[in-house]
């Protein structure tokens, strides 16, 4: 059976809800945020879900970098600038994870 990753189904509002809990000067990574809502398989789905906010959401989308810390996507600059306004550190590289990573 297919995991049903609608922004409506149980993974998406898992994911949403975990995503919620990472505070503000920290940040998560897809894989983290599939591993936290039970599907650590399922990290494409976790960015199929960022990618794909409604327009005005209130969701951190911006705390989610790449495995290797690395903001991605035509989005980058405009995380960039949130992820500094709230403290965050971000080099050429991305973002250091053993300093910024959230540990829940």
């Amino acid at each position: 059976m297919a995991l049903d990753t609608s922004p409506q189904s149980e993974f998406a509002q898992t994911v949403y809800a975990w995503l919620m809990a990472v505070p503000k000067g920290q940040v998560t990574t897809y894989g983290q945020l599939a591993r936290l809502a039970g599907h650590p398989r399922h990290a494409r789905f976790v960015g199929r879900l960022m990618a794909n906010l409604p327009k005005g959401s209130k969701l951190p989308w911006w705390r989610v970098v790449r495995s290797d810390g690395a903001l991605a996507g035509e989005q980058a600059p405009q995380q960039k600038e949130r992820l500094q306004a709230e403290g965050v550190l971000v080099t050429a590289s991305g973002v250091r994870l053993k300093t910024y990573g959230f540990e829940p």
